[in-house]
């Protein structure tokens, strides 16, 4: 529950008390950073967005920020390699995909650059192949050209190139017939 008294907010806990907010800009600032923090890591510019939007200084915000960073609460570094591992693997996103995200997010471009560097070409194109596989079967009846836009297009919204997505779809459908012969069913 939330009542406004003399400007400020109040904030009433499940016990019936009541808790003040900090009174300096500084314990404000300090305040949403690690109630941000608690719930997921966070870059820098993701977190001097939020004190901006809640109107803390700019300089007390800079200053904040860098002791957070000093102390390793803030680690952009961590959190771009971090993320991309966690997208690649859970969403299949490729490198154009993670960049574009990261600096969505403010990371440096360094640091992006550093991040995907941890990401094996050939493990990507391995994720590529995954992906093709699981989507495959439902295309079967549709024509072969078809298939070949759906399956490059899905590649492509998850930041493949086209020539990669081109060859692994290729190559998949290749395989499809190949079993399907070796199976006495006829090519689709």
């Amino acid at each position: 529950m939330r009542e406004q008294e003399g400007g400020g907010e109040r904030r009433s806990g499940r016990e019936g008390r009541t808790e003040l907010p900090p009174q300096s800009p500084e314990e404000q600032a300090r305040a949403i950073c690690l109630r941000l923090l608690t719930g997921s890591p966070r870059t820098r510019r993701q977190l001097a967005d939020a004190l901006h939007k809640r109107g803390i200084p700019e300089e007390v915000s800079q200053q904040v920020l860098s002791r957070y960073e000093e102390v390793g609460l803030i680690d952009d570094a961590a959190f771009a390699g971090a993320w991309v591992e966690s997208r690649h693997r859970g969403r299949g996103l490729a490198r154009r995909a993670l960049a574009q995200e990261l600096r969505t997010k403010g990371v440096h471009a360094t640091l992006v650059e550093e991040a995907l560097e941890l990401l094996d070409p050939d493990q990507e194109e391995q994720t590529a192949r995954e992906l093709v596989e699981r989507k495959l079967r439902s295309t079967r009846g549709l024509e072969r050209d078809k298939r070949i836009r759906r399956l490059a297009g899905m590649l492509a919204r998850k930041g493949y190139s086209e020539g990669m997505a081109l060859r692994v779809v290729r190559r998949a459908l290749e395989t499809e017939g190949e079993d399907a012969d070796d199976l006495g069913y006829p090519g689709e």
